[in-house]
């Protein structure tokens, strides 16, 4: 059973016949355009994230778009003593329906401001990478247990050579993307998929302000595109697809000219 939460914030439980999914992260971006897609196919949602509020409204908002059952959580990933607390009070709401869960937490930060603070390294380092992974070793002993469903996270093209424009980023995006080969490996045995997704420009919050980005990607395709890829059970996709292509010919430059550019 999934339990929304009404207006004066009691839970309402309801009988759910169509699978759940939790997105951690849904706030903006890509994960609030997954939370759209799946509930234009019918999926029931735990939407979680930071802003609570925030998460309310697109709660209500997809309730009346859809006529499926959302319930809002608070989850930090940076808040690390509360995170098991949390994402399990999530996994309790959902009961048996839960079918797998998204991770799209990602923070690009400063690089600027991180060379003279390293608050701003550690925040950038923690979300990506610490963080997300603590969330999702919580998931992946869940669903471990239960000996079905997926895990889908969010990485980037970013990790897959590092660069001066974002290497701390990149170090974080590219050390989670190792973590999920492995998590996949552990969890085949298990019956339950691990996904790994690597989007390139996406046109989020997260690149506001930048200068022009070349093949900026709208969040509504990538997300179509993710969901694809989680309903065939891919390991590994890069979105949009020709990223694919652009980081195979970044990472055959030698590293002996590729130092010398300025990426």
């Amino acid at each position: 059973m999934l339990k929304p939460a009404n207006d004066n914030g009691q839970a309402t439980v309801y009988e759910v016949r169509a699978p759940a999914v939790l997105i951690l992260g849904a706030n903006a971006g890509i994960g609030r355009a997954l939370a759209v897609e799946f509930a234009s196919h019918q999926y029931n949602l735990i939407v979680a994230g930071r802003d609570f509020e925030e998460l309310r409204i697109l709660a209500s908002d997809l309730i009346l778009r859809h006529q499926v059952h959302i319930r809002p959580e608070r989850v930090d990933v940076l808040k690390f003593d509360a995170l098991e607390s949390t994402l399990k009070a999530c996994l309790v709401s959902a009961s048996d329906a839960l079918e797998g869960a998204v991770i799209c937490a990602g923070y690009m930060g400063d690089p600027e401001l991180a060379r003279k603070d390293l608050s701003e390294v550690r925040r950038i380092l923690d979300t990506n990478f610490t963080g997300t992974l603590l969330a999702l070793e919580i998931l992946a002993n869940h669903f471990e247990q239960k000996r079905k469903g997926f895990l889908c996270a969010i990485s980037s093209v970013a990790g897959d050579r590092g660069r001066q424009s974002n290497y701390l980023y990149g170090a974080a995006k590219g050390g989670l993307t190792t973590y999920l080969q492995g998590l996949r490996n552990r969890l085949f045995h298990a019956g339950v998929h691990v996904i790994t997704v690597k989007p390139g420009f996406v046109d989020t919050r997260m690149v506001f302000g930048k200068p022009k980005l070349p093949l900026v990607a709208s969040p509504q395709a990538v997300a179509r595109d993710i969901y694809r890829a989680i309903e065939v059970r891919k390991n590994e996709v890069y979105v949009p697809w020709f990223w694919r292509y652009i980081m195979l010919m970044v990472r055959s430059i030698p590293e002996g000219v590729f130092k010398k550019l300025r990426m």
